[in-house]
């Protein structure tokens, strides 16, 4: 049997399917996934830095510009009502006292008014009432402090022997600056204990981490009882009014 050859253009069509199929099974062969990278090296963690704290402690002071006066009037009598219509008589004329010497109404305000029995202790165990007293406190605000001694001398002298001084006071109308005085002082004070201990052991301050300020209370007015209280001429001394802060901070040491 004879073998037929193929002609050059069958033979050319033939490689060029073969070629053909060949690059698509080629391209059917999935590619090869990348190897993952390995891990890096897990890094220790930074130290904490140091820390250091510190309590500051500041002061201010400043010359008071009002004074405050508890004053009032007391008076006894055989009945209360009597006590009390005495008692009414004497604190009509100290206010009227205060009203005289410019005080504004806004700064005058009763502090306390009472009526009680008085009563005498037998020798027998028992008690007797003898009497009744009434009393009524005002504080009274004088904003001039240099008219306070001229005032208590004015409603001493308007209420009589049932005029009574229970205390004078002086005090600073705005409190706000004279605390931000002793925080300030209080701050520095912090700051330069703090910066000595870095010295101390060998490092740089760092930053400020917190700050916390201990309840130091409100500037205290300065109190004087009435025994300091001359009738004749009633001197007063206002001295100083001062306010005290704690802080406790803590820093960074680098």
């Amino acid at each position: 049997m004879a073998v037929r050859t193929p002609s050059p253009l069958v033979a050319r069509a033939a490689a060029a399917a073969a070629l053909a199929g060949g690059m698509l099974t080629a391209g059917a062969v999935p590619a090869l996934a990348a190897e993952p990278a390995a891990p890096a090296p897990h890094s220790a963690p930074a130290p904490a830095p140091a820390l250091v704290t510190v309590t500051g402690d500041g002061q201010a002071t400043a010359a008071p510009d009002i004074a405050i006066l508890h004053i009032g009037v007391e008076t006894t009598a055989k009945t209360a009502q009597q006590a009390l219509a005495a008692q009414n008589k004497a604190a009509d004329a100290m206010l009227a006292a205060v009203r005289e010497a410019g005080i504004a109404e806004k700064d005058v305000r009763t502090e306390s008014l009472n009526v009680s029995a008085v009563t005498q202790h037998e020798p027998n165990g028992a008690s007797k009432v003898t009497g009744y007293q009434a009393g009524q406190v005002f504080s009274v605000r004088v904003r001039d402090i240099d008219k306070a001694g001229s005032v208590l001398q004015k409603v001493m002298d308007a209420a009589g022997d049932a005029g009574r001084i229970h205390s004078v006071a002086f005090d600073v109308a705005d409190t706000r600056k004279l605390r931000e005085r002793a925080r300030t002082a209080a701050h520095r004070d912090a700051h330069a204990k703090a910066a000595q201990y870095a010295e101390l052991s060998g490092m740089k301050l760092g930053r400020l981490v917190s700050v916390n300020e201990g309840d130091s209370g409100m500037p205290r007015p300065v109190a004087l009882p009435a025994v300091q209280f001359d009738k004749e001429g009633v001197p007063v001394a206002p001295g100083e009014i001062e306010d005290r802060v704690t802080v406790t901070e803590v820093y960074e040491l680098r």
